[in-house]
């Protein structure tokens, strides 16, 4: 069993940053593929950026250039770069735990990006 926590949502303006951060309960970073999700009002959750065991990264096409996921083994949490913020990044953010046939979800963080 896993359990993560995510912090760090808020209200931002257009342009602006935040970063996400998901503690996890445990060490799972080298066996587990770390995920954020997002999911806005009225549509379906989606991928938003993967981190893998070995540290490779893989980012939805709308983030790319402005997210960055990252993580420190050392305090169990994986983070989530947020820059140049557009309104259509609205949504709560999900951190996610996968390892076949294993996922673990966060309760989840809102952001909103509004002037």
């Amino acid at each position: 069993q896993v359990q993560l926590v995510e912090s760090g949502g808020d209200l931002v303006q257009p342009g602006g940053s935040l970063r996400l951060s998901c503690a996890a309960s445990r060490n799972i970073f080298t066996i587990y593929v770390m995920n954020w999700y997002r999911q806005a009002p009225g549509k379906q959750r989606e991928l938003v950026a993967t981190i893998t065991g070995d540290g490779s990264t893989s980012y939805a096409d709308s983030v790319k250039g402005r997210f960055t996921i990252s993580r420190d083994n050392a305090k169990n949490t994986v983070y989530l770069q947020m820059n140049s913020l557009k309104p259509e990044d609205t949504a709560v953010y999900y951190c996610n735990a996968h390892k076949y046939p294993y996922h673990y979800w966060g309760q989840g963080t809102q952001v909103t990006v509004s002037s």
